[in-house]
């Protein structure tokens, strides 16, 4: 039977404090799995690899192993860094039209800039409500480009 560190006091095993003087056991009550208990809920993680768009995702991706986590993870990546290399590429070539050739190119590409940022909204709402619902909704070109990069998770 262990004994108090403080006191001296016989203490049952496992106990968390000594039951003469109070003092806490080096021994008290372990969790069955310390890990899991520490770890946030899967589906929560799977919507914050989307809050942020590829910033989290890459975040996620390499402080969480979970296999439901690291999908919505690399999907992340794909989809939002995707989307803002082609904001970035859009911006450049219709800013550019506007400079050389006047407003015609420069408002076709302001209209394309914006359907890119509406689908871009669209999609990051919809990722986060399907990943906080437990499901791996796949974006259809996206999921398996991640795939290929990031391997199947």
């Amino acid at each position: 039977m262990p004994h108090c560190t403080k006191c001296g006091a016989a203490v049952a095993d496992n106990a968390g404090f000594c039951p003469a003087c109070g003092a806490p056991q080096s021994a008290g009550v372990s969790p069955a799995n310390p890990a899991a208990q520490s770890q946030m809920d899967e589906k929560v993680a799977g919507l914050l690899c989307y809050v942020l768009g590829w910033v989290t995702g890459l975040i996620f991706y390499f402080i969480d192993k979970r296999p439901y986590v690291r999908f919505h993870a690399a999907q992340s990546i794909v989809v939002f860094g995707g989307l803002h290399i082609i904001n970035i590429c859009l911006g450049m070539i219709f800013g550019l039209s506007f400079v050389m050739g006047g407003f015609a190119g420069f408002s076709g590409g302001l209209l394309l800039y914006w359907l890119v940022g509406v689908v871009g909204f669209v999609l990051w709402i919809l990722l986060m409500i399907k990943a906080y619902q437990g499901e791996r909704f796949r974006v259809p070109v996206a999921a398996d480009i991640a795939e290929k990069i990031f391997g199947k998770a």
